[in-house]
């Protein structure tokens, strides 16, 4: 009964300034997030012969109960999306495969080994997202994938990012919503580069035979993903910003940018109404950077306010494709899609519950003073309490309730992977 009065109180409050919230919430129903599949079990994968994680990414904790099958993935993601509201998607790596203990190298892997987990998409009611894994592999060993002077190792991996492009399309196909397929590689080089010209037209001319392959763009959206700097890359990245923000425009492809991939004092919310004026679309990976790109769990901060509000006031919902990125072994990883996702809603509905239009007008006219102060003054409006009645209305947990369900899952669930682990 609090929920429904509170809700019908803070209603009238953002009444005052002309904002629906029953048109609100309808309107965030429809925004899906793409959940990476890559928090529940550290980035390890299920290929056959599982490599140690390497490319400049490193996952630290050793919190009990990580998934180590498709299946148990597959059990945590749904448990996390039932304390989730709305409908999402997932995103899946190249690594999930599942191959049936078949050694299949990644230049060789076909939609059949995804027959899993569109079957599970479609059960469920998801999208699927899909990216070319070029890490943590003997062929990337030594940081270079589509970059590299070996013209033989550049074929591997052109080879595999064609292959993740055909899965994308076969997603889309099988599913009925297109798949974003995105291009992230680790190469650069530890110390100074004597030479950035030539990696970087080895890494175009690489791209060029990607794109050139036959896939059905109304099934598959192709992106590219830069990145400032990695562990092993520290002096220079062949795929910066500027690199793939020149390519992406030229070749009609879309720009991903990582929160976490800047430097520490560069707004990625900043950029996106700059690119959206060029760009008919483009692709967030939506992380928290600690000093570095630490892929900690997404929280409520400022910069996720700014950018889902450069999203939605600038009417731009259905050209960003929202996902996250982050991986934290240190605590529950349930929890940590849960906390992380639910923050990303939390962040748009904040957004749709504010007057962008008035406080548009306030800053063409020069008024300044209005406008900061009913920017601060948002702040502590009741946003709380349309969350709970949204949450309440989706079926999810309110408040923090979610905590209990994860709780118990964690006993009867994940402590007992962990011991089943141990006596094997």
């Amino acid at each position: 009964m609090m929920i429904r009065e509170n809700f019908e109180m803070a209603k009238k409050a953002y009444g005052k300034w002309g904002i629906n919230v029953d048109e609100v919430l309808e309107k965030l129903k429809q925004v899906p997030i793409s959940i990476h599949c890559w928090q529940g079990d550290d980035i390890a994968g299920f290929e056959v012969n599982q490599r140690e994680l390497s490319g400049g990414i490193d996952v630290t904790g050793n919190y009990p109960g990580k998934a180590t099958t498709p299946e148990e993935l597959r059990m945590d993601l749904e448990k996390a999306l039932s304390l989730i509201p709305g409908k999402h998607r997932v995103n899946l790596h190249a690594i999930y495969a599942e191959t049936d203990g078949v050694v299949v190298d990644r230049n060789e892997i076909e939609p059949k080994h995804f027959e899993n987990w569109v079957k599970w998409a479609k059960e469920k009611g998801l999208g699927l997202d899909f990216n070319p894994t070029l890490f943590s592999h003997e062929k990337a060993e030594d940081g270079l994938t589509l970059s590299h002077p070996d013209e033989d190792i550049r074929r591997f991996w052109i080879d595999h990012c064609i292959a993740s492009r055909k899965i994308g399309e076969y997603f889309g196909r099988e599913l009925g919503s297109p798949c974003l397929t995105n291009i992230w590689i680790p190469d650069g080089y530890k110390d100074m580069p004597s030479d950035r010209l030539t990696p970087r037209k080895r890494l175009k001319e690489s791209l060029d035979q990607i794109f050139a392959a036959d896939v059905d763009e109304s099934l598959n959206i192709d992106a590219v993903e830069s990145k400032l700097f990695g562990i092993g890359s520290e002096a220079f990245v062949v795929g910066s910003h500027e690199f793939y923000l020149g390519y992406s425009l030229k070749n009609n492809k879309l720009c991903l940018l990582d929160t976490g991939h800047y430097h520490p004092t560069e707004m990625v919310s900043n950029k996106i109404s700059s690119m959206l004026l060029f760009s008919d679309q483009l692709a967030l990976h939506v992380s928290r950077p600690v000093r570095w790109d630490s892929d900690h769990v997404v929280v409520l901060d400022d910069e996720l306010r700014e950018i889902a509000l450069e999203i939605v006031r600038n009417d731009a919902l259905d050209q960003v494709m929202i996902g996250l990125d982050f991986f934290d072994a240190s605590i529950n990883r349930v929890a940590a899609w849960t906390i992380g996702t639910r923050n990303m809603i939390k962040a748009l509905l904040s957004a749709m519950l504010t007057p962008n239009e008035y406080m548009k007008q306030l800053q063409e006219d020069g008024n300044f003073t209005e406008r900061l102060a009913l920017i601060e003054e948002f702040k502590t409006y009741p946003f709380g309490a349309i969350w709970d009645y949204y949450c309440d209305m989706m079926n999810v947990p309110v408040k923090e309730t979610w905590l209990n369900e994860v709780k118990t899952y964690e006993q009867t669930v994940l402590l007992k992977r962990k011991k089943q682990v141990q006596t094997t």
